[in-house]
C-alpha cells in the first residue's frame, strides 16, 4: 500500500555500507541504523513515510556490500528518472553508506521473500601483523590457521541441517532452525596486499549470529584446538554451547543476494 492506495511498483535499492558506525540494520529507538538513515532519505525524496524490506537484517558492527531494500511507490513515483533518484538519495545518506543500484520490481515484489539466496564472506588476518587496510573489516587472529584443517570441518556444514548449534540461544526459542547451505568454502586470499583467510557462506536463509558462529567454530579447527570431524559433532548436537564463540562482528559482510532472472530492472 502507499498512501491508502495500492502500489503501482516496487523502487529496490542495492545499498551498501561500512557497519562500524551502525547499531545494526534495523531501525531501534536512539540508536543510529541503516534503515533509519535509508528511511530518512527515501521520505524526504519521496515527501511520505516509507516502509522498507530487505533481504537480510545485519547486527552492529557487520557491513554490506550488496544489501537489497524494497520500497513500494505509486504510479506516479514511478515516472521519477533513475538520475533523479540516484542523486537525491547519495546527497540525503550519510559517508558510510553507498547508493549502488537502483531497480524497478513490480508491486508484489520483497527484497525479503524473492531472494532465492544470500551470501556472506567472513575476513581474518592471520597473524603477528596487525592488518592495514584490512583493519576495519576483518578479525586480527593473533596466530596462524590451518585452512585445509577449517576446509574439511566447513564441508560438513553443506546441504540441509539444523544449524541450532549455530544460533544465538535466545532467538531459537520455538521456531524452525533448519537452513540450506549451498556453499561454505575456506580459502587465502590476497586484498589490496594483504593476505587473509576468508570464509565464504551462501545459504537460502540465516539465523542470527549462525555465519559469525560458524567462522568461530571452524577457527578453533584452525588454530588445532579442535579436529575437523567435531564440526559434525557440533551440528548434531543442535545446542549453541556445543560450538565455538562468535566471531567479531567486524569481520563479517553481507556480500550478495540472488533473485530469480527478470524479477528485477534498472531504474532507467
Amino acid at each position: 500500500m502507499v498512501d491508502g492506495g495500492p502500489a503501482a511498483g516496487t523502487l529496490v535499492l542495492c545499498v551498501g555500507y561500512r557497519g562500524a558506525g551502525f547499531a545494526g540494520f534495523a531501525e531501534q529507538p536512539g540508536m543510529r541504523t541503516v534503515a533509519g538513515e535509508l528511511r530518512r532519505a527515501l521520505s524526504t525524496v519521496l515527501r511520505r513515510d516509507v516502509e522498507l524490506v530487505c533481504a537480510g537484517r545485519t547486527d552492529s558492527g557487520v557491513h554490506a556490500l550488496s544489501q537489497y531494500v524494497s520500497v513500494p511507490v505509486s504510479e506516479g513515483e514511478l515516472a521519477i528518472t533513475g538520475r533523479t533518484l540516484s542523486r537525491s538519495l547519495v546527497a540525503l545518506t550519510p559517508d558510510d553508506i553507498s547508493i549502488r543500484g537502483l531497480y524497478r520490481g513490480d508491486a508484489l515484489f520483497s527484497a525479503r521473500f524473492d531472494a532465492t539466496s544470500r551470501s556472506y564472506r567472513y575476513r581474518i588476518a592471520a597473524g603477528d601483523a596487525r592488518p592495514v587496510l584490512a583493519w576495519d573489516h576483518a578479525w586480527w587472529y593473533r596466530g596462524g590457521l590451518d585452512v585445509a584443517a577449517m576446509q574439511e570441518g566447513a564441508a560438513c556444514l553443506v546441504g540441509e541441517h539444523d544449524f541450532k548449534s549455530f544460533c544465538k540461544a535466545a532467538s531459537a526459542e520455538g521456531k524452525p532452525t533448519s537452513r540450506f547451505l549451498e556453499r561454505v568454502a575456506v580459502s587465502r586470499v590476497e586484498e589490496a596486499g594483504e593476505p587473509l583467510v576468508a570464509i565464504d557462506v551462501t545459504g537460502n536463509a540465516f539465523l542470527h549470529n549462525m555465519v559469525r558462529t560458524i567462522a568461530g567454530t571452524l577457527v578453533e579447527v584452525g588454530r588445532g584446538h579442535r579436529d575437523p570431524s567435531w564440526v559434525s559433532r557440533v551440528l548434531a548436537a543442535r545446542d549453541r554451547a556445543a560450538a565455538g564463540p562468535c566471531a567479531p562482528a567486524q569481520g563479517l559482510t553481507f556480500v550478495w543476494v540472488e533473485y530469480p532472472d527478470g524479477l528485477l530492472e534498472p531504474w532507467a
